[in-house]
């Protein structure tokens, strides 16, 4: 009976996981980079001490510390409500479920909830669904699942602060390679994923010294470098072209229809590791031969 009933049911586990881990991200998303901005300035302030300390008079009076901010972490402090700072309660932090039974509003203050966060719950849990009905119990649906909660957050967090946090990108491209190596992706050699980690760095580093020695601006960062060597890792380097081509397209069109809006962000410009995530998701479902036959190409 249990025999029976456990592959069926093992999908539905997958996504109920993935609701769970869906929720998590939502918390890296937030605090991630904020967590980079307060080791920024707690750099900055230790280089200017040094400077301070180098250039001080000998007899000069000691200047009382500051008081330090709260470190903050993944897991601390608890989750609050940004408007009111009400403390979110465990049942109020159930996936999807408490979104649903609060109306999106905090129970505090009735401010609005972004719906961006039951979306991203949704979206990891389908993700995970996917991985487990296509490779089953298995070390393969194991790491595209990490690949593709890897991606999610890294597409959130690029969309709102133009950031790709080393923290998950490095990560990210090893884990291809290993995945290759130890023959848990099973579409791809570890010969092919690690030139398309290679292909995937390089043909974007040379795209971004080209266009800045042409214009004198930077037309990306170095995070769409290594989240690209990423996507060569985990399908190859056959699939650059293929993952380039959608993503280029797709921050076309998105950023035309935000200009012709008036929505565009101030500056004019848009982050592009949202559209390499979704050409890679596109890859994970689809292969990446249906993305040129999608263009027209294939």
């Amino acid at each position: 009976m249990l025999t029976s009933v456990w592959p069926q049911s093992l999908p539905l586990l997958a996504a109920l996981m993935g609701l769970i881990i869906g929720s998590f991200l939502n918390v890296v998303i937030h605090r991630l980079p904020l967590m980079m901005q307060q080791q920024w300035a707690k750099e900055c302030a230790e280089f200017s001490e040094q400077d301070a300390g180098q250039s001080a008079k000998p007899n000069a009076g000691i200047k009382a510390e500051p008081e330090a901010a709260p470190v903050l972490s993944l897991s601390q402090p608890c989750s609050r409500c940004p408007h009111c700072d009400h403390p979110i309660a465990w049942h109020e932090n159930i996936p999807v479920v408490s979104y649903l039974f609060l109306r999106g509003q905090c129970s505090a203050c009735s401010a609005g909830i972004s719906l961006r966060y039951p979306l991203v719950e949704l979206v990891t849990a389908g993700l995970f669904y996917f991985c487990v009905v296509r490779w089953g119990a298995s070390f393969t649906a194991l790491v595209w699942c990490g690949f593709s909660a890897a991606v999610v957050t890294l597409a959130m967090i690029d969309w709102d602060t133009t950031l790709l946090p080393d923290d998950i990108t490095l990560p990210l491209v090893w884990g291809g390679l290993i995945a290759a190596g130890l023959q848990w992706n099973i579409d791809v050699s570890l010969g092919d994923a690690l030139w398309g980690a290679v292909g995937g760095y390089l043909s974007l580093w040379v795209v971004y010294w080209g266009f800045k020695l042409v214009t004198g601006k930077d037309g990306m960062g170095y995070g769409d470098f290594k989240l690209f060597a990423a996507l060569g890792a985990w399908f190859g380097w056959t699939a650059l072209v293929p993952i380039i081509l959608m993503a280029s397209v797709l921050g076309a069109l998105v950023g035309i229809g935000l200009k012709w809006s008036s929505k565009l962000r101030e500056g004019g410009y848009l982050p592009f590791g949202p559209f390499l995530a979704i050409a890679g998701l596109t890859s994970l479902f689809f292969g990446p031969e249906s993305i040129l036959r999608l263009l027209g190409l294939g």
